[in-house]
């Protein structure tokens, strides 16, 4: 990361780079998004059945749109079909801004995910700027450096200008101190407050994700909306992925460590994750000052 665009990450919250997929490189991504939306529509094999298991691909109209981010299919798929993704995650281009901004050690918390849209994809509400504070997706400047726990690595398969809709982002909100009004988060009074980046295909676009507000436009251009999200973490940082499936004290330590435990005990032992998905873990100390599980 050069100092110009380290200035900029620092200020807005996301950076776009130019070309970092060669032509043939998009269209081998495209090629590869064609093949899964064929087998999930139509193939009768094992790999048909995972993919539509793993992927559970979205329609719109007959067309394929969207992907779930829990399971990294797109990196299992069968040669050649994988490969444009497993260059994606480690692309050196990548690899040297993900140092400065994640910090060495970064991770692949949860993707690669496949989002598309058609004319009339409904927008995305904004959201993220940290609220309530996440410190696993956080964004902190201390000792010259800069550091945030969630980034996501967008690389764009198709062109999506500024009237075209998609990715959207309020520029600085990863400082913001306020919370973020209404017609902001929807976008339909956004005080002037909400950037739509343009980006070519080949073209990648990082964000703070959790941090910076962001969400999507509604999709208005002719042709197919095609991205691919990765989501990065610090070493230290668990966002989603494989650790909501050990999340479970049983999982986590084991059953023989949790065994007889009191549901406030329990409570403790659970592993870290983002979004845990249960209210078994919060803790309060209640009017009579005995510690039990809160679920409000």
């Amino acid at each position: 990361m050069d100092a110009k665009e380290r200035y900029y990450w620092d200020l807005n919250g996301h950076l776009v780079i130019r070309n970092i997929l060669t032509p043939e490189e998009v269209g081998a991504a495209n090629e590869a998004l064609d093949y899964i939306a064929e087998q999930c529509a139509n193939g009768t094999d094992e790999e048909a059945d995972f993919l539509r298991e793993s992927a559970q691909p979205r329609w719109m109209n007959g067309s394929f749109v969207r992907t779930r981010n829990s399971i990294p299919f797109l990196l299992m798929l069968k040669a050649p079909y994988c490969e444009p993704f497993r260059k994606m995650i480690a692309h050196p281009q990548i690899v040297s801004r993900l140092r400065t901004m994640c910090g060495e050690g970064f991770r692949l918390d949860h993707g690669p995910q496949y989002i598309g849209g058609l004319i009339g994809t409904p927008r995305h509400t904004l959201h993220g700027a940290g609220e309530p504070h996440r410190p696993y997706v956080a964004y902190q400047n201390q000792n010259g450096k800069t550091y945030v726990g969630g980034v996501t690595v967008t690389y764009h398969l198709a062109d999506a200008g500024p009237d075209d809709g998609g990715f959207a982002c309020v520029p600085g909100s990863h400082k913001s101190r306020y919370p973020m009004p209404d017609g902001v988060r929807t976008m339909e009074d956004d005080r002037g407050v909400v950037a739509k980046p343009a980006v070519k295909a080949g073209d990648v676009l990082f964000f703070m994700d959790g941090a910076q507000t962001h969400g999507a436009r509604p999709w208005n251009a002719n042709h197919m909306r095609r991205a691919i999200l990765i989501k990065y973490a610090g070493r230290t940082s668990t966002r989603q992925g494989a650790s909501l499936r050990c999340i479970e004290p049983e999982k986590y330590w084991d059953t023989n460590v949790v065994d007889e435990m009191t549901p406030e005990q329990r409570a403790v032992m659970y592993g870290p994750a983002s979004a845990p998905r249960t209210d078994d873990l919060y803790l309060e100390v209640n009017g009579e000052g005995k510690v039990c599980v809160d679920k409000s």
